[in-house]
């Protein structure tokens, strides 16, 4: 990543130490959240940009089915180079806007980190969610103002702080799901 990114501009960060903790451990914080153990085996990560939370999670998840998504050429071509030197086989890139990806209901869950707010991330993805899926989010400060935007026919299923090694800022993973089955789920 830093060396596409003098070409490429993927990040504003540009201290490789700043890299691992803002970019890589963030991403890394949800990994407990997805994996066959955690009912996801099929993710997509939209507006992913330079692959974040994509790669990091299908490095740390082998058995996870990882779709990039991202319109930027520039970014998509660095990720499917990034991972072709990886090796990931469990992850792909779709060079796409959120909302022209026809793939509706493909995946267990759907991510968004720094991309915009719970509405607006369900109004662009919320199609490609499968049944039982949920949007998990990446948020910093508790999002309660969005929370109490969410469109119909979503409801919250929870907010989880995080805990990054070496940000000293707020870091959340908002669920979200249809609201019909939030209710069945309890």
């Amino acid at each position: 990543m830093l060396r596409w990114n003098a070409a490429y501009n993927l990040t504003a960060i540009r201290d490789p130490r700043e890299m691992v903790t803002k970019h890589l451990l963030d991403s890394l914080a949800m990994a407990p959240f997805v994996g066959p153990a955690a009912g996801v085996t099929t993710l997509a990560d939209l507006g992913t940009g330079a692959g974040l939370p994509g790669i990091p999670l299908a490095i740390a998840h082998p058995e996870l089915r990882v779709t990039l998504v991202e319109s930027n050429g520039k970014k998509a071509r660095f990720m499917r180079e990034a991972l072709r030197q990886l090796r990931l086989d469990n992850a792909d890139v779709a060079e796409s806007r959120i909302e022209a990806l026809d793939r509706p209901g493909a995946f267990d869950a759907i991510t968004a980190r720094a991309l915009a707010t719970l509405p607006l991330i369900l109004a662009l993805g919320g199609h490609l969610i499968a049944p039982g899926g949920a949007l998990l989010a990446m948020k910093g400060a508790r999002p309660d103002e969005e929370i109490a935007a969410l469109p119909a026919g979503w409801a919250l299923r929870s907010v989880t702080p995080l805990t990054v090694p070496g940000l000293d800022a707020e870091r959340h993973l908002v669920r979200v799901g249809r609201a019909d089955e939030t209710k069945e789920r309890g």
